[in-house]
């Protein structure tokens, strides 16, 4: 395995006994571009750390139209949460937009870990409490903000992700068409 643990649980000082244990419950996968991690309707049994790669969480509505959640690269985590913590059916769909290195972890070695090792949890907590703010925030953006602050600010939130994202799954995380994201980047250009 080629990931350092320091680099995915950030500040937290384990033990060489609480290391073997956390590598025997990480499991490495690798997805090609364009391969999906996830349907909607199957059941959601991992969450996923990105160690390299794109992928991005979306929800398809009754139109067929696809609308884009979540993007998770570089040491970031990505799931269905609803259907992982709730133990039902996913609603999303994950596809890899870039190849990845992924390392995954189930609901059942998670509270193993958790029993274990309560820094586990601390660094879980907190993780899911950022997640819960951003996307509180990114809620009140979508309520409150003009396309082009949305844009602004989704690019702040991923400084170096457009080079892995096509058009198209901007515009959709950003609830907007492909020609206003067009013309919100020729008038940031020209500013």
């Amino acid at each position: 395995m080629n990931y350092d643990l320091s680099e995915i649980f950030k500040d937290v000082k384990f033990t060489d006994e609480e290391k073997v244990l956390l590598m025997s419950k990480l499991k490495e996968i690798s997805l090609s571009k364009g391969s999906m991690l996830l349907h909607a309707t199957e059941s959601v049994k991992y969450q996923y750390f990105v160690i390299e790669g794109c992928l991005r969480t979306y929800f398809v509505d009754k139109h067929e139209k696809d609308h884009t959640i979540q993007f998770a690269i570089k040491d970031w985590w990505i799931s269905d949460y609803t259907a992982f913590f709730s133990s039902s059916n996913a609603l999303l769909y994950i596809e890899c937009i870039k190849d990845a290195i992924l390392l995954r972890v189930s609901r059942k070695d998670i509270e193993l870990l958790y029993k274990a090792i309560p820094a586990v949890e601390t660094f879980f907590r907190k993780k899911m409490e950022r997640a819960f703010a951003s996307f509180q925030r990114r809620i009140l953006g979508a309520l409150s903000q003009s396309a082009k602050e949305r844009y602004v600010s989704f690019v702040t939130s991923y400084p170096n992700i457009e080079q892995s994202v096509k058009n198209y799954h901007i515009a959709s995380y950003l609830g907007i068409t492909n020609e206003t994201l067009s013309r919100i980047r020729r008038e940031i250009a020209q500013q």
